[in-house]
């Protein structure tokens, strides 16, 4: 939340230099400039300029730069279109009937359940079974939630590498420790000799994991600046990296989410009276069945999806490096090549200049009529541009099938527990609270 201090404290500017421990940076505040960077002038600022080793899961998607970064997304993309996506509904909707299952059993004994830990049960069972075909026992899941502390709690080895930019690539670093690694190069090597060269029925994730394989190259995608086509090497570094990142991107920020949404719709009855009427009426015409129609047709919550990302978007803030000298338009102020802007994401959807009264939950803001003449970058929970986030849809979907699954069965309360200011805990990559967030589910 540093980054929406300083935001707070300059309202009336365009830009603002910032130190990043000891690397000078900008902070963007102005709607018209974020465009520039992240859609017009993309290709001046395609890089996050987070570098660290290949062999410590440096060349996952999120992380890459570069023409590895375009050649690996233009790979992926097939996997999150919405006609891929329809084909994994019926899995989710498997997995959400085995979770509200085991909500039946806990809440038998104690209706007050921390929602974070409870939906990522579900959102790391439905990443395992959509994206790599697995289908956890009690121990894996156990491994996989113990497994999240060592991924998802800071380590300041990002912070190192601020004060002295370029170290972690330069001494083979990385921002993640090893025990994640040498998990997730297991687990690679395990589901890849489960399959054994064969396809899966619905060509997941590891399917394109296989073909990439066989390969052995990647052809890099061309810089429309270079018309030179290079190719890469596949090394098994890189392949370990795909499987965690959409692993590790696929549970957590959906988890977060929910926790968020659950908590608002359990402060403000009406928003969930008015869900939960949705949601009925659109099954009851679907003969229960969750289908890309029925997800269509229940537009409120979408709009209380929308909501719970603009004032808790997971992404707090965005980064870029610059690969030029590039002056932003409209001022005088010249960011250096190698240099870092940062967008704060929760500054820009928590102020009332563009949300009135932005801490209050209210889903109408995204009526049609009050989203039309928004400036496009002021809603920026999965970025924007061509480097947005490639898994969203994914993670709508992923949402929308819980939240459906738990609501047709339950309604959430508040708890006690969660009823004070949030204190968020600083040592987690993600904005949650200390203690995490407590709700009542109380069958309907």
């Amino acid at each position: 939340m540093v980054y929406k201090s300083i935001y707070n404290e300059f309202p009336n500017e365009k830009v603002v230099g910032i130190y990043r421990m000891t690397t000078p940076s900008i902070l963007l505040r102005d709607l018209d400039i974020i465009k520039h960077v992240l859609i017009k002038d993309f290709e001046s600022f395609a890089d996050r300029g987070v570098e660290f080793s290949v062999d410590g899961l440096g060349a996952n998607i999120f992380h890459a730069d570069g023409d590895r970064w375009r050649s690996l997304r233009n790979r992926f993309t097939p996997l999150f279109t919405s006609g891929k996506l329809k084909t994994m509904l019926p899995l989710m909707s498997q997995v959400g009937d085995k979770f509200i299952k085991y909500i039946d059993e806990v809440s038998q004994t104690k209706s007050e359940q921390s929602i974070h830990d409870l939906v990522q049960i579900f959102t790391i069972t439905n990443i395992a079974a959509c994206a790599f075909g697995l289908n956890l026992d009690e121990n894996m899941l156990k491994t996989l939630q113990d497994l999240d502390k060592y991924i998802f709690t800071v380590n300041y080895s990002a912070e190192f590498d601020m004060m002295y930019p370029g170290i972690l690539k330069k001494f083979n670093g990385s921002i993640f420790p090893k025990v994640v690694k040498n998990f997730f190069e297991k687990l690679t090597k395990n589901i890849l000799e489960m399959r054994k060269g064969t396809s899966s029925s619905q060509k997941d994730m590891v399917d394109l994991i296989q073909e990439l394989r066989q390969q052995k190259t990647l052809e890099l995608s061309r810089n429309p600046d270079n018309e030179d086509v290079k190719s890469l090497e596949l090394i098994d570094g890189m392949i370990t990296a795909q499987m965690f990142i959409f692993y590790a991107a696929g549970y957590e920020t959906s988890a977060t989410t929910m926790t968020y949404l659950f908590y608002e719709i359990a402060k403000n009855p009406d928003i969930q009276d008015k869900l939960i009427a949705e949601i009925d009426e659109v099954l009851s015409r679907h003969d229960g069945d969750i289908t890309y129609e029925c997800l269509s047709e229940m537009t409120y919550l979408s709009k209380v999806f929308d909501e719970t990302l603009r004032k808790y978007p997971v992404g707090d803030f965005t980064q870029r490096n610059a690969k030029t000298d590039y002056v932003f338009p409209g001022t005088d102020v010249t960011i250096k090549k190698g240099q870092t802007i940062v967008i704060s994401t929760w500054s820009i959807q928590n102020d009332p200049k563009y949300y009135p009264n932005p801490e209050i939950f209210d889903p109408e803001r995204f009526n049609p009529e009050n989203i039309k003449n928004r400036h496009p970058c002021v809603y920026l929970p999965f970025g924007a541009g061509p480097r947005n986030c490639l898994g969203m849809r994914f993670a709508k979907w992923q949402i929308e099938v819980c939240v459906v699954k738990v609501l047709s069965k339950y309604r959430v309360e508040p708890s006690n527990k969660s009823s004070g200011e949030f204190k968020f805990d600083p040592m987690r990559l993600f904005a949650l609270p200390k203690g995490g967030i407590f709700v009542n589910l109380v069958r309907r």
